[in-house]
Formats: structure tokens, C-alpha cells, sequence
């Protein structure tokens, strides 16, 4: 019985983990940080309800940490850098460079100032303790104790780990197709849900889809079509432009013609 719940457990840690990685990479990065894509309030609200339960994030706050690191990529004051802070720091202790970094309120107010919180954010959504306690009782009601214990913990470290290797090894190692510092790796796009395709998105960071290429995986693209497709999403820039003289992307092309 325990090694069932043990399994359980971490089949269930590991799904809540692909669907915060799913929320974090639309909800956050393309939609609120770059503003790829566009969706309905009511998709929104979902998404903003899974990141808060899964992570605890305040969107504010990743939006203007993951800002800061665009307007200073690989350079001072990048908040986590593998070229300034070491590889291994930001593997292992991503969490805390970018907590140290969210916790800056003149960081919050210059990168995320069009932002605003409302009641539902105050009252409610930005009490990550409560988001967090939401999501382990979810666990709990599904199978017991050992469930949560182990579905939590599984969680934590793979969803912690999947954030940091997207920092560390995504601009570390892997290919560099346009002129940026950062890398794609097929690999560690499949289990990021496209974020994998850094050097992708670092060359075009509105772009709504981060596979540029054949054979080069974004899972959540085909989650934003199909939302596309149900009109409950808008994407501003679907893909690149490239140049036929240099290869290197020179525009953009129009979520229209997605």
C-alpha cells in the first residue's frame, strides 16, 4: 500500500509539474512578460489559479525578474547568469537568485509597472503560502498523506530543477543558431513545454512559437493553437522573419497568418 502511494505519488508530483511548467511558459513568459499572445480573462484566471497553486509565484514579480534578465542578458545585472554567477550557482540555487531579485521593489516597479494588481491579486491570489497549501491538499484528498508527501517533494525539486536548467544549461550548452549566448536543446524542450528553444527565443523574444526550425519541439504551441483555434486565445507574432543574407531573424510575422 505504501509503495503504491509512493508511485502515485510521484506519478502525480511529475503531472503537477508539466502543468505549472505548461501555465508558467504561456501564462507568464510568453503572455504577460512579452506579450506573444493575448487570451480570454476567463483562460487567465485559470492559469493564474494554476500558477498559484502549483508555485506560488506573484506574476509581477517573475515578469519583472525574467524582463531584467532580457535587458541584461549574460551581462551585470543579469540575475542569473551561469557567465557572470558560475553553471553550477545557477542550476542549484536559481530559486534563491531569483528571490533575491523579486524581492527588489525597484526591480518590480521599473520591469513590471504596466502590471497592476487587483482585489482578486491582494485579497487573495498573491498569498502564495495559501496557493501552495490549496495544491497539497488537492493531493491529499486524491490519495492520503503519502500521496502529498511525495507528490509535493517530487514537485518541488523537478519543477525547481526544469526553471534553473532552463537559466543554467539553456545558455550554456546546446546549439546557438542566431547570434545570442543562450542555447536550444531539444531535450530540455520537451520537458519545458518549448523553453527549452532558448537561442530561439532570445533571438526573437515576441515571438509566440519558440521552434523556428524542423525537428525543433515546442509543446505549448500546440495548446496555444487549439486555444487559438477555440477564440479563447490571440497571438501577436506567431514566428520570425528571417533574412536571406544573414539567416538571423530581421521581423516578425503577424498571429493572423498563424
Amino acid at each position: 500500500m505504501v509503495v503504491n502511494s509512493w508511485i502515485l505519488g510521484v506519478i502525480l508530483g511529475l503531472a503537477t509539474t508539466q502543468l505549472a511548467v505548461m501555465a508558467t511558459t504561456i501564462y507568464l513568459h510568453r503572455g504577460l512578460a512579452h506579450k506573444a499572445l493575448t487570451m480570454d480573462k476567463r483562460v487567465a484566471l485559470v492559469f493564474r489559479f494554476i500558477i498559484w497553486i502549483t508555485t506560488g509565484i506573484r506574476p509581477r514579480e517573475w515578469v519583472a525578474v525574467h524582463r531584467k534578465h532580457h535587458a541584461f542578458t549574460d551581462e551585470e545585472p543579469d540575475p542569473h547568469s551561469p557567465f557572470i554567477l558560475g553553471f553550477w550557482k545557477v542550476q542549484l540555487a536559481n530559486a534563491y537568485y531569483y528571490r533575491r531579485e523579486a524581492n527588489r521593489r525597484e526591480t518590480v516597479n521599473r520591469y513590471a509597472k504596466d502590471l497592476l494588481g487587483n482585489k482578486l491579486d491582494e485579497k487573495l491570489l498573491d498569498r502564495s503560502f495559501l496557493g501552495l497549501g490549496i495544491g497539497v491538499a488537492i493531493l491529499y484528498l486524491i490519495g492520503g498523506w503519502e500521496v502529498a508527501l511525495v507528490g509535493s517533494l517530487v514537485h518541488v525539486v523537478s519543477y525547481l530543477g526544469i526553471s534553473a536548467a532552463v537559466n543554467a544549461i539553456g545558455h550554456t550548452y546546446g546549439k546557438r543558431p542566431y547570434r545570442n549566448l543562450a542555447t536550444n536543446n531539444n531535450w530540455l524542450a520537451f520537458i519545458s513545454f518549448g523553453e527549452g528553444q532558448h537561442n530561439n527565443h532570445h533571438a526573437a523574444p515576441t515571438a509566440a512559437k519558440l521552434s523556428f526550425a524542423r525537428r525543433e519541439y515546442d509543446p505549448a504551441w500546440t495548446v496555444i493553437k487549439l486555444l487559438v483555434k477555440t477564440k479563447l486565445m490571440t497571438v501577436r507574432h506567431a514566428k520570425p522573419i528571417f533574412s536571406p543574407k544573414t539567416g538571423q531573424p530581421s521581423g516578425l510575422v503577424e498571429g493572423a497568418s498563424l
